[in-house]
């Protein structure tokens, strides 16, 4: 991952990121990559680079991903990414996650999946009464406020988790391996701008009571292979 950050300001994404992330999606190949690589540094790398400097101010240092695909153990061969993705891991272990693509620009907090040492955790605090229902609370909340929680990155389970009962109250949080809030913003007007850091700022902000229940009931992994940044990109 790049962790290098620039001293340029933050001006937004240029339309060239996205169209070039169109035309990688159409031709994945060696031959697309390299005709058009000063467009990615330019359009994509650079100014995601000098985003993560300004958000790295309230929300922590992020690291960009690589664009290379791990296809080792892939039936899909096509050998990049077909978005650009950055994480910042929080003191407590959830993480801010955003990136671009062809199709804009997407956002997440939370845990997109948990190691198990942390869904051990996670499930005990939800099968608790007391803690439990606070985080139902923290959810409707948020989902009142428009926010979309979900269960990350894996599809939850179809029956219950080994010793928990199917007829649990919150059978439904126990099913899951993650859980996050994510927004898809899109492509609007201001992605072309500086206007970007608000809108992240805003929506990670607002989603903060759910971090701050699972920093505080999951905490980080004890595993350092299971850092965020080396989960999602």
């Amino acid at each position: 991952m790049d962790i290098d950050h620039p001293a340029e300001p933050f001006e937004g994404f240029p339309p060239a990121a996205l169209a070039f992330y169109a035309g990688l999606r159409a031709d994945n190949t060696k031959a697309y990559w390299e005709a058009h690589r000063h467009v990615w540094e330019d359009a994509a790398r650079r100014p995601m680079l000098a985003l993560i400097a300004v958000l790295a101010d309230e929300f922590g240092p992020f690291r960009v991903f690589r664009p290379y695909r791990d296809v080792r153990f892939s039936r899909d061969k096509a050998p990049y990414k077909d978005h650009l993705g950055a994480v910042g891991e929080r003191p407590g272990g959830t993480a801010h996650y955003v990136h671009l693509s062809a199709a804009g620009l997407l956002a997440a907090t939370g845990h997109y999946v948990m190691a198990g040492d942390q869904l051990e955790r996670f499930r005990a605090a939800v099968a608790d009464d007391r803690h439990g229902t606070e985080l139902e609370r923290i959810i409707a909340r948020l989902e009142a406020a428009g926010l979309a929680v979900g269960p990350g990155g894996e599809d939850p389970l179809k029956t219950a988790p080994r010793g928990y009962p199917a007829d649990h109250p919150r059978i439904g949080l126990l099913r899951g391996k993650g859980l996050a809030v994510t927004r898809h913003f899109g492509a609007p007007a201001w992605l072309h701008t500086p206007e970007v850091v608000d809108h992240l700022a805003t929506f990670w902000r607002a989603a903060a009571p759910l971090n701050g229940w699972l920093d505080a009931h999951v905490g980080r992994s004890a595993d350092p292979a299971e850092r965020p940044g080396r989960r999602r990109g």
